[in-house]
Order: structure tokens, then C-alpha cells, then sequence
């Protein structure tokens, strides 16, 4: 008994189960993300830095394997349709962030991660724009922290409201890529809502995504930064080649079916993975000026496109 207890500690094996359950038939998008937080919040995270270390690449490798699920026709129809919205709602967020985080008085390094994390990708956004910035461990904190919590709030609360307001397939798989902030809640609200939705959730905020490296550019050289370096986002061209052959090699849809169904477990296991990673250290450091300026910016994007869309997507 007494070697158990020094192999497996309480929290390791509360964290394994919530795991396991997950990855079940009963688990989904939104319970693998609840169940992060509550053992982050009740517990703690045992495993810190083998969450952070793995979770970006599962999130990576999940976005290529689901698009073994896309048809490339679909998926170019539904960039197309998506491109007018994205270059305006990226514009127009950098443009309205950067008054708000003046207005209330916020550290332009923080302000400007908030703006590029809320138009762009979330993490992924901050992550590349941050160095070229030079911000500091604590700017990058607040700037993911914030948009971290409103991530939860977005994959939980934006399929209940496109229910109720009777969106299609495609309108709400439009409306999640413009206005929730990570791959990793646009995917897991997406698939939550329909395949369809899916579908025209993963390929425009993957066509999304692309628009870190000019915004990472164009900060370089707003903030005078001599010598920065943008790093690309690659996964994205794995996941173009996988919905290529998906739809162009008929003989590999067998292993294209096994491929979606892995990805979904590994997206579902992501979001355990992120959901674990939000503690209470995590929410404190996030101010309430920096996180009224997300929450300011979430809900102009979320309302604005949402309007567009009912008046302009079928």
C-alpha cells in the first residue's frame, strides 16, 4: 500500500481519471474542457510541464488528421466565403483594441497581444507576436490568461446561443472562426454543433491562422523591432495535404476515417490539456483592465460578425 501511495499521489490519479473519461464514449469538446478546470481549480494540475510541452503539438497533429475529413471543394468555397470576413474583423479588432487598451490605461505590449490574440488565433497569435515585441514572462501571462478564460466561456456558451438563435451549419461554423479566439475551442465548439460546421470552422480559422505572419510583420515594424523573426505556422500546410488526398486518393478513405476519429480524441485531449493548464495562478495574473479589454473586444467581434452573418449567410 505504501508503494503505491508514493507511485500515484491523489491529484495524479483524480487527473488520470477525469482523463480516462475524456477519452470515453461519454466525453466531448465541452466535458473534457470542464473536466480540466476542475481538477486546475480543485486540485491542481500534477503534470505542468508535460501539459505545455504537449499540448500545442496534439492540437497540431488533431488540425492535420481532421483534415483527412474535408472535401477540398467545400473547404475552398467555405474560405472564399470567409476571406471578406476575416480581413475586416482582424482589421477592425487590431484598430478598435488599440483605443481601448489606451483608454483604459494598459501597457501597449500587453494591449497589442490582447488585440492580435482576440483578431487572430488566441495562444497562437500571442506566441508568435510576443517575441517580436520583446514582451516580457508577465505581459505574456496576462495576454494568454485572458484570452484562455474567454476561450472557456466561448466553447461553452457559443453552441447554446447558435441553437437558439437557429443558425445553419454554416453560419455558426462562420461565426466560431471569426469569434472565438483558439483553433482548439473553434474545433471542439464547431464539431459540438455538427460536422458541417465543422468543417467551415476548421478551414477559416485555419485560412485565419495564415494571417499571423503579415500582423507579426506589420508589428516589427509599428514597434521598430530590429532583427524579429515570425514563426510560421506549418501545421497548416499538413492539414491542406491531408484534405488533398482525402479528396483526390478514394482508396485511402479507410485510414482517412480512422485519422478523423483519432483527431477528435486528440482534440478532445487537448482541451483536457488546456483546461488543466488555467490555475489559479494563471487567473490572477490576469488584471481587470487587461481582461475588461478582452472581454470589450470578445463581445464587439462576436455581436458585429454575428449580425452580419444572419443578414448575409444562408
Amino acid at each position: 500500500m505504501r508503494v503505491w501511495q508514493w507511485l500515484i499521489t491523489p491529484q495524479q490519479l483524480l487527473f488520470g481519471l477525469a482523463l480516462l473519461l475524456c477519452l470515453s464514449p461519454w466525453g466531448s469538446a465541452p466535458l473534457a474542457l470542464a473536466l480540466g478546470l476542475a481538477v486546475a481549480l480543485l486540485v491542481g494540475n500534477p503534470f505542468p510541464a508535460q501539459s505545455k510541452r504537449y499540448t500545442s503539438k496534439l492540437l497540431q497533429w488533431s488540425v492535420v488528421g481532421l483534415g483527412f475529413g474535408m472535401n477540398a471543394h467545400a473547404a475552398w468555397q467555405a474560405g472564399q466565403e470567409g476571406l471578406l470576413f476575416t480581413v475586416a474583423s482582424i482589421l477592425s479588432t487590431l484598430v478598435v483594441g488599440y483605443f481601448v487598451g489606451r483608454w483604459l490605461g494598459i501597457a501597449r505590449n500587453t494591449s497589442h497581444l490582447i488585440a492580435s490574440g482576440t483578431a487572430i488565433c488566441g495562444g497562437s497569435a500571442i506566441a508568435a507576436v510576443g517575441p517580436v515585441v520583446k514582451a516580457s514572462d508577465e505581459e505574456m501571462s496576462v495576454a494568454l490568461g485572458t484570452v484562455f478564460v474567454l476561450n472557456a466561456i466561448a466553447l461553452f456558451a457559443f453552441p447554446i446561443i447558435g441553437e437558439a438563435l437557429g443558425l445553419s451549419q454554416n453560419q455558426f461554423g462562420l461565426w466560431a472562426a471569426i469569434a472565438i479566439h483558439d483553433t482548439s475551442s473553434v474545433v471542439g465548439a464547431a464539431s459540438h454543433y455538427g460536422d458541417e460546421a465543422l468543417q467551415v470552422a476548421t478551414t477559416v480559422k485555419l485560412a485565419r491562422a495564415l494571417w499571423i505572419i503579415p500582423v507579426a510583420l506589420g508589428t516589427a515594424a509599428l514597434f521598430r523591432t530590429p532583427g524579429a523573426k515570425v514563426k510560421l505556422p506549418y501545421f497548416i500546410l499538413g492539414f491542406v495535404g491531408a484534405m488533398l488526398l482525402a479528396t483526390y486518393v478514394p482508396a485511402l478513405q479507410p485510414f482517412a476515417g480512422v485519422a478523423v476519429k483519432l483527431s477528435k480524441l486528440g482534440l478532445t485531449l487537448t482541451l483536457f490539456l488546456i483546461g488543466a493548464s488555467l490555475s489559479k495562478q494563471v487567473l490572477r495574473a490576469v488584471g481587470p483592465k487587461p481582461f475588461m479589454q478582452g472581454v470589450l473586444l470578445w463581445l464587439s467581434i462576436s455581436a458585429a460578425s454575428l449580425w452580419v452573418i444572419l443578414h448575409a449567410v444562408s
